[in-house]
C-alpha cells in the first residue's frame, strides 16, 4: 500500500527514457504571448492583468534596482502555479513534488542575491549576522546561528513547496480511494466522502496557487534586504 501511494511521485519514463523534460517543457506552451492585434482576446486580457498585479505586489516595497528582476519572477511565479495546477489532473506528473527539482530553483536565486549584497553593499550584508547591542560573550554563538539560520534559506523554499504539494496530493489519493471502497458497501458514506473530496480539491488549487506565490514573495524579500 505504501508503495502505491508514493508511485505517483515518481518520475514518469517511457521505453526507459525520463519525461521529467516534457513535464518541465509543456507549461511554457499553454501560455498565451504577446501579439501586434489592436484587441487582446479574453485569456491574454485576463493573464496581463494577472502579470500587472503581482509586479505591484512584490516589487512596489523594492528600489528600481530590484525591478530588474521583475522578469524573472514573474516567469518563475507563471511556471510554478502552471506545473502546480497541471499537477492536479488525473494521471499526471507533478515535478514540482521532487526536492531536487524546486532546490534547482531556490539555490541559484538565493546565491544571486546574497553575492549582490556582498558585492554592493559588504558591510550592512555581514551586518544581518551580528544584530546590534549584542553581548560580547553571544557574540561567537550568534554568528553560528544566523550564518546556520541563512544557508537553511533555500532549503525551507524547497521543502516548503515540495512538502505541501506532495500531502494534497496524498490526501486526494486516499480519500478517492476510501470513496470507491465504499461506494458498493456504504453509499452515503460514500458520497459524503465525494463531497470532501471535491472540497479538498477546491483548497489544493488554491494551496497551488498560494505556495508558487510564496516561493517567489520569499526570494523577493531575500533580494530586498540585498540591495
Amino acid at each position: 500500500m505504501t508503495l502505491s501511494l508514493f508511485d505517483q511521485f515518481s518520475s514518469p519514463t517511457m521505453l526507459g527514457v525520463p519525461l521529467m523534460a516534457l513535464a518541465l517543457l509543456l507549461p511554457w506552451l499553454l501560455w498565451m504571448k504577446p501579439c501586434t492585434r489592436w484587441l487582446n482576446n479574453r485569456f491574454l486580457s485576463l493573464q496581463n492583468w494577472f502579470l500587472n498585479n503581482f509586479m505591484k505586489q512584490i516589487f512596489l516595497p523594492m528600489n528600481l534596482k530590484g525591478h530588474k528582476w521583475a522578469v524573472l519572477f514573474s516567469s518563475l511565479m507563471l511556471f510554478l502555479i502552471t506545473l502546480n495546477m497541471l499537477g492536479l489532473l488525473p494521471y499526471t506528473f507533478t515535478p514540482t513534488t521532487q526536492l531536487s527539482l524546486n532546490m534547482a530553483f531556490a539555490v541559484p536565486i538565493w546565491l544571486s542575491t546574497v553575492i549582490i549584497g556582498l558585492r554592493n553593499q559588504p558591510t550592512h550584508a555581514l551586518g544581518h549576522l551580528l544584530p546590534e547591542g549584542t553581548p560580547t560573550l553571544l557574540i561567537p554563538v550568534l554568528i553560528i546561528i544566523e550564518t546556520i539560520s541563512l544557508f537553511i534559506r533555500p532549503l525551507a523554499l524547497g521543502v516548503r513547496l515540495t512538502a505541501n504539494l506532495t500531502a494534497g496530493h496524498l490526501l486526494i489519493q486516499l480519500i478517492s480511494t476510501g470513496a470507491y471502497v465504499m461506494a458498493s458497501m456504504m453509499p452515503t458514506i460514500a458520497v459524503l466522502t465525494s463531497i470532501l473530496l471535491l472540497l479538498l480539491t477546491i483548497l489544493e488549487v488554491a494551496v497551488a496557487m498560494i505556495q508558487a506565490y510564496v516561493f517567489v514573495l520569499l526570494l523577493s524579500l531575500y533580494l530586498q534586504e540585498n540591495i
